[in-house]
């Protein structure tokens, strides 16, 4: 149950971000904005303060840089993290750059989550990487989302499935896209991902 003294703040990659600076309230137009847009129409007057930290391009460890800044001093009531993307992604289009394999990714997340207790947690799964199930990114995504499902577990923290909703959605053949290039969202995208978060959270009837 959230109330008006909830503080949800989301924070993650460009997803997340979904061009958050280009518009005054600073929520983006993206799966943040969908979930904030349905508190509000669900009950005006109690709806939480939703806060977008999302940053394009951000890795686990970019969340780590600016955990005390964008976090910490934000002072939320509920944190929702997704990420994991990047850190695949990255291995797979820049193979020169140091890479955040599944051991330090683990590692680091593990290190956000001990900083952050007293707050109500948010685990998301990453999405995908093409839209194709056995796609070579997908395959390599597997061990990140596993890592996310034994945090979850292992903090207490809700579990929001959205990579098993968006391979599930896939093995549908649906000839409607998720993603406008294999990793950014479309509106149904988008759509997806909110409606798998408010479920998980417990803001919508499964």
């Amino acid at each position: 149950m959230f109330t008006k003294e909830d503080r949800i703040l989301f924070i993650g990659d460009s997803i997340t971000d979904s061009e958050r600076q280009a518009e005054p309230e600073e929520i983006g137009d993206g799966y943040v904005r969908l979930v904030r847009d349905h508190f509000i129409c669900q009950s005006p007057a109690n709806a939480p303060v939703i806060v977008n930290k999302g940053i394009g391009g951000n890795r686990v460890t970019d969340l780590a840089e600016r955990w005390e800044k964008d976090v910490l001093k934000e002072q939320p009531t509920v944190l929702s993290i997704s990420i994991g993307i990047n850190d695949v992604w990255r291995q797979l289009d820049s193979q020169g750059i140091d890479q955040i394999l599944p051991g330090k990714f683990e590692t680091v997340y593990r290190a956000l989550l001990d900083q952050s207790s007293g707050i109500r947690l948010i685990l998301m799964e990453p999405t995908i990487i093409e839209e194709d199930p056995q796609s070579k990114g997908n395959q390599m995504l597997k061990p990140y989302v596993d890592i996310v499902r034994k945090l979850a577990e292992e903090y207490g923290a809700v579990l929001v499935p959205v990579h098993g909703a968006f391979i599930g959605y896939l093995r549908e053949g649906s000839k409607y896209r998720l993603t406008t290039d294999g990793v950014h969202m479309t509106s149904i995208g988008n759509m997806l991902m909110a409606r798998t978060w408010l479920t998980a959270a417990g803001a919508v009837s499964k």
